[in-house]
C-alpha cells in the first residue's frame, strides 16, 4: 500500500466524504428515487390483493397481482437504468472508499507502531534505572565489605599489638558492630 495522500479530486468534492448509513440511504434515494417508489407500489398492489383475498373478491385480487407484476418489472428497469447511468460514478466511490479504508488502515498501524516504541522506550528507561540501581547495590555491598575487612583488619593488627589473643579481638569486633 502506498503512502500517497487522497487524490485531490477528491478533497475538494463534497460527494465524497466519508457518510453514515442514514446519510447513505438519503443519497441513494434522492438519486433513485423510482426503486423505492417501484417498491412502495409493488408492496402496495400485495396489500390490496391480500384485502381481496379476505374479502372474496377474485376480480379484485386478480388486478392487484398484475398491477404487482407490473410495479416489479417497473422497479428492476429502474434498477437497470439507475445501475447503467451512475456506474461511473459508483466506481469513483467504491475507489474513495477502499482509499478511505487504506488510510485508515494505515493510520492504525502507525498508532499500534508509535504505541511500541512508546512501550520499548519505557522499557529501555526501566532497565537502565535497574541497571543503575543493581550497580549502586554492588558498589554499597563492596564498600562495606571493605569497611568490615578494614574493621577486622585493624582489630587484628591492634590485638597483635597488644598481644591479646583471637577471641579476645573477635569480641572486640563484635562489640562495635
Amino acid at each position: 500500500m502506498s503512502g500517497n495522500p487522497l487524490p485531490s479530486s477528491f478533497e475538494d468534492n463534497p460527494q465524497f466524504q466519508e457518510e453514515t448509513s442514514l446519510q447513505k440511504f438519503r443519497r441513494r434515494f434522492k438519486e433513485e428515487p423510482l426503486i423505492p417508489l417501484g417498491c412502495a407500489a409493488t408492496s402496495y398492489a400485495l396489500y390490496r390483493a391480500y384485502r381481496s383475498m379476505k374479502a372474496g373478491d377474485s376480480v379484485e385480487m386478480n388486478r392487484m397481482f398484475r398491477a404487482r407484476i407490473y410495479a416489479q418489472f417497473f422497479t428492476l428497469v429502474a434498477v437497470v437504468a439507475g445501475g447503467m447511468y451512475y456506474k461511473t460514478e459508483r466506481a469513483q466511490r467504491k475507489e474513495f472508499e477502499q482509499m478511505v479504508e487504506e488510510r485508515k488502515a494505515q493510520e492504525k498501524r502507525d498508532a499500534w507502531l508509535r504505541e511500541l516504541e512508546i512501550r520499548d522506550k519505557e522499557d529501555r528507561d526501566w532497565r537502565e534505572r535497574h541497571a543503575a540501581m543493581e550497580a549502586a547495590a554492588k558498589e554499597a555491598a563492596l564498600q562495606k565489605r571493605a569497611a568490615e575487612h578494614d574493621a577486622t583488619r585493624s582489630a587484628l593488627e591492634r590485638s597483635e599489638q597488644k598481644s591479646i589473643g583471637v577471641l579476645d579481638a573477635v569480641k572486640e569486633l563484635l562489640s562495635r558492630n
